[in-house]
C-alpha cells in the first residue's frame, strides 16, 4: 500500500487520504474525550484506564492536524466552496480542543501525584480545577467534532 504526498495531494493507494483519516478522527477524538471525563470524574475508572486516555489523547491531538492537512489538499481538487471553507474553519477549531484535551488528559492522569505534595485544601480546590478544565475540553472537543463532521457531510451531500 502505498501512502505518500503526490502532486495533487495525500493518498493512501491512490484514494485521497482525508476521507479515509475522517473515519478514525470522529471515532477516536469523542471516544478519547469520554474517556478523559470519565477519568476526571471518577478516581476509580482514573485507576483502571491508566494512561491510556492520556496516549489516546497524545494520538488524537496528532490525528486531527494530519486529517487537517489531507482535508486542505482534497479542497485543493474539489474547491473551495462555501460548505468546504465551513468545514475547514470548524476543523481549524478542532486543533486546540484536542490540544486542550491532551494537556487535560495528562493533568487528570497525574493529579494524584502532583498533589501530594500542596497543602489538603490546596489540593481540593486543585482537584476541582483539573476536573472541571478536564470535562470542559471533552465537551468542547465532541460538540466541534461533531459540527465539523456535520459541516462535512453536508459540504459532500448538499443540505441534507
Amino acid at each position: 500500500m502505498d501512502i505518500f504526498l503526490a502532486d495533487d495531494g495525500f493518498r493512501i493507494a491512490g484514494l485521497p487520504m482525508h476521507p479515509l483519516l475522517v473515519h478514525a478522527t470522529v471515532v477516536l477524538t469523542p471516544l478519547t474525550a469520554l474517556a478523559v471525563a470519565l477519568a476526571a470524574l471518577w478516581p476509580a475508572a482514573r485507576r483502571r484506564m491508566g494512561w491510556a486516555p492520556p496516549i489516546a489523547a497524545v494520538i488524537v491531538a496528532g490525528l486531527v492536524p494530519i486529517t487537517v492537512l489531507a482535508g486542505r489538499s482534497l479542497a485543493e481538487t474539489v474547491g473551495y466552496t462555501p460548505p468546504v471553507l465551513r468545514h475547514e474553519a470548524l476543523g481549524l477549531m478542532l486543533i486546540p480542543w484536542t490540544i486542550a484535551l491532551l494537556v487535560a488528559a495528562v493533568l487528570v492522569q497525574l493529579q494524584d501525584r502532583m498533589l501530594r505534595r500542596v497543602a489538603p485544601a490546596t489540593a481540593r480546590i486543585l482537584r476541582i480545577v483539573i476536573t472541571a478544565a478536564a470535562v470542559i475540553a471533552a465537551v468542547g472537543t465532541i460538540v466541534v467534532t461533531v459540527l465539523t463532521g456535520d459541516a462535512g457531510a453536508r459540504a459532500v451531500w448538499g443540505g441534507m
